[in-house]
């Protein structure tokens, strides 16, 4: 399963030795991947709600279960991973599984080190958890009975999710780990949408509302009853405690700061995160001043866009003409969808001049729940089911369209699905080589860093037409750049959310509400923001020096094709790797 927040990669140094037999080998190869296997399992079983998002669908009827006992049992069978991997000689295996080995305890070492410093205690924030719970069915597909017996089975026990939750914020009050007063201020507005009194109204019924053909008439009344049922007698009495929790128990208990400094241990676990989100070893004083050098190089290349538009006025007053003037802009949802659709089906042609190898599986554009669109961010990928039966979607916020404007489309679709996170992710899970893991291997530098890499690859394609298209690309670039600068402030110089907002909009186009909602992300989520930039500069440093070394002998989609070629890797291994194929390449073109 994907890996939740952890430390560095360590790469273990594999000193030459004596000779080993080849059977010592093979059963060494066999150990290792029995290993992969058996945690795999391990994974899903314990993590129903992942199990589902992959397409694994033997466990849709169960959440995870929380419990003290349960998640005691998952942290000592994580240890019990890295005691098993301590005992595998890498020097016995194949620079591959030796790759394997080392991604496989970074992954566990990463459940460990977020048990450790508690980061369960924190489980309902403005952008995931209970709230958001319902969304769980855009990831079913409901053809069968089953299927739904088995979403309702989910649904009337989520009474004992909501209990766990609830312990696990107490337990949090009492060890200092709560979350900033900011962020859970979003909450109970949320919860609100789940305490219905017209059980069809529920986020939960909307699977029942059209349901197959194939399904006889009786069936569909009989479980479109007990949904409603399990709504009205599970759903909303527990949401409605849950609420009461949050807004006369909780919520006053919150804290006041935003940063993760103000939590136990919250220094150090930044560090910790920012080395694990952009598997390098630079602190956060380093991001920082990466971050602000960025920000200036960019504000350069925006003056000479503005330039080429002949607006007349300063940097500030052309920020403001783009979030005020009305021909910016779309007014009507179901345009501002029909624009995003029409921009995914231009990319798509263009795919061939620049990748040798293309995913099979498909995309599509869908709306962001109007339960959770007023206070997320613009736009994400929710990735295919690894069996291959689900599609990759790229989902759009269409609240207040008039707040989303129309220069940002291009390059918002490039690095939400094509070149950017779906073609990569897609062919990520297709390299059946690999063991599960690899396929669905959390490197956020690398995937992140690559879909914003791909930003830049849509002015080579033609698709920024105008300078306010391209302006879009680099607000979109600013943003990432700015992210550096306000996540360490934050949590590691102690700036305020307000300091945050300010440096925002001081340097990107974005609207208030983008850059609000996007301030408030990184406060709940420390560290993550810090990946894209760290990972495109890491990419294009890489281009750069491969179009240096091999001249004429360069071609972008045999490079292409090896940068996303071993999966999600951290960016040393990317280095490497690319590194090879330049040589390989200069040997072979002599």
């Amino acid at each position: 399963m994907r890996p939740v927040l952890s430390a560095l990669l360590l790469l273990l140094a594999l000193p030459l030795s004596a000779p080993v037999h080849a059977q010592d080998k093979a059963s060494t190869a066999k150990d290792l991947h029995a290993l992969f296997d058996a945690e795999w399992e391990r994974g899903l079983r314990e993590n129903p709600v992942g199990a589902t998002y992959i397409g694994d669908h033997r466990f849709d009827h169960q959440w995870p279960d929380l419990s003290p006992a349960a998640r005691k049992a998952s942290y000592e069978g994580d240890k019990a991973v890295i005691a098993a991997l301590d005992k595998i000689d890498p020097r016995q295996l194949t620079a591959e599984d030796q790759l394997n080995r080392d991604l496989f305890r970074r992954q566990y070492q990463a459940n460990i080190d977020t048990y450790d410093y508690g980061s369960q205690y924190t489980p309902l924030s403005q952008r995931s958890g209970l709230a958001s719970m319902h969304r769980m069915a855009d990831v079913v597909v409901f053809k069968t009975v089953k299927d739904y017996e088995q979403w309702l089975s989910r649904i009337g026990t989520i009474d004992k999710l909501v209990d766990q939750n609830i312990a696990l914020m107490r337990e949090g009050v009492q060890r200092g780990q709560v979350p900033p007063k900011i962020i859970m201020q979003r909450v109970p507005p949320q919860l609100d949408k789940q305490i219905v009194t017209d059980p069809t109204k529920s986020p939960f019924y909307e699977a029942f509302r059209n349901m197959p053909d194939s399904i006889p008439a009786a069936e569909q009344t009989r479980v479109q009853a007990a949904a409603r049922d399990a709504i009205t007698q599970t759903v909303v009495p527990s949401y409605t405690k849950l609420k009461q929790y949050v807004v006369n128990e909780y919520l006053p208990k919150t804290r006041a700061t935003v940063g993760l400094w103000d939590t136990p241990d919250g220094e150090a676990r930044y560090a910790e995160l920012a080395r694990f989100y952009t598997t390098t070893t630079l602190t956060p004083d380093e991001i920082h001043e990466i971050g602000r050098k960025e920000v200036a190089r960019i504000r350069g290349e925006m003056m000479k866009v503005i330039s080429q538009t002949g607006f007349k006025g300063s940097f500030d007053e052309f920020l403001t003409y783009l979030r005020t003037d009305p021909k910016f802009r779309y007014t009507d949802p179901k345009e501002l969808l029909q624009a995003y659709e029409a921009m995914a089906k231009r990319v798509d042609p263009k795919l061939p001049q620049y990748f040798g190898k293309l995913p099979r599986m498909p995309y599509g554009v869908r709306q962001i729940a109007e339960q959770v669109a007023p206070d997320t961010t613009t736009a994400y990928y929710q990735g295919p089911a690894m069996d291959g039966k689900r599609a990759g979607y790229y989902y759009v916020n269409l609240y207040k369209p008039e707040e989303r404007p129309k220069y940002e489309i291009p390059v918002l679709t490039i690095h939400e699905a094509v070149p950017g996170h779906h073609l990569q992710i897609a062919l990520a899970q297709e390299l059946g080589e690999l063991p599960n893991f690899r396929r669905d291997f959390e490197a956020t530098a690398f995937v992140e860093g690559w879909a914003l890499y791909s930003e830049s690859l849509g002015e080579e394609m033609g698709f920024y037409e105008d300078p306010y298209d391209k302006f879009g690309q680099l607000t979109y670039e600013m943003w990432r750049a700015v992210r550096l600068v306000v996540d360490t402030g934050l949590h590691h110089k102690h700036w305020t959310r307000q300091q945050a907002i300010d440096y925002f909009k001081a340097n990107a186009a974005k609207t208030e509400l983008d850059i609000i909602n996007e301030i408030d992300r990184y406060i709940g989520n420390p560290g993550q923001a810090l990946a894209y930039k760290i990972g495109e500069l890491k990419i294009k440093q890489l281009r750069g020096e491969a179009t240096a070394q091999l001249g004429d002998q360069f071609d972008i989609r045999a490079f292409h094709d090896v940068v996303l070629g071993s999966g999600a890797i951290p960016l040393d291994v990317l280095e490497a790797n690319v590194r090879r194929w330049i040589e390989a390449t200069r040997a072979a073109h002599p």
